[in-house]
């Protein structure tokens, strides 16, 4: 059985921290801590360490939003924000922030669950597409690396593209290591030496 999501709510106004706390009681099985002071919010959520991050706010500005949305670690768990109103572009900001879920016209109990869903569901959508995008880059990368390894090794061997490629990876195979780490030491060797 998998543990409850465990889900911080930002909100300053005691009376909608309980109805926010009690529409989730009835939406499901969570582990729900509140924060009612804004004060070092980074370091608040950071303590607890959540699956989400609910954030209520009726009256947004911009710094507020960007404010809010960088303190609650968007790029970490999804962030669900819940605003009474919204000025326009506040909803881009917010989104270019990197909240999951940004919904207008307050916290309604029996929208929240989906709206949740929704957001863990975006969020690891973007989460996937962040990790595919960094390996890419990292892929990339190395193989600009191999290029050049294979090209300081034709000009010193004179031999021609497929042999200095069957070489780098004859010698990354019997030295037991990766093709990118054989060519890195190749390319490192000859800035030295040149």
């Amino acid at each position: 059985m998998t543990p409850p999501l465990s889900i911080i709510v930002v909100e300053e106004d005691r009376d909608r921290a309980l109805t926010i706390v009690d529409a989730l009681r009835e939406a499901g099985d969570f582990e729900i801590s509140v924060i009612s002071n804004r004060t070092s919010l980074a370091r608040q959520i950071g303590m607890i360490a959540p699956d989400v991050v609910l954030i209520d706010i009726s009256d947004p500005s911009r710094d507020t939003l960007e404010e809010l949305a960088l303190a609650s670690g968007p790029l970490e768990r999804p962030v669900a924000m819940f605003v009474d109103r919204s000025d326009e572009g506040l909803s881009r900001a917010a989104i270019e922030a990197g909240v999951s879920a940004y919904v207008v016209d307050g916290l309604q109990p029996a929208r929240l669950k989906p709206i949740l869903d929704a957001a863990v569901a975006r969020f690891r959508v973007f989460q996937r597409m962040r990790t595919e995008l960094a390996e890419t880059k990292k892929a990339y990368e190395e193989r600009k690396v191999i290029d050049r390894a294979k090209g300081l090794v034709m000009q010193a061997r004179g031999i021609n593209e497929d042999e200095a490629y069957t070489l780098l990876r004859k010698t990354a195979m019997d030295q037991g290591k990766r093709m990118a780490d054989v060519a890195a030491a190749i390319v490192t060797a000859a800035g030295l030496l040149s």
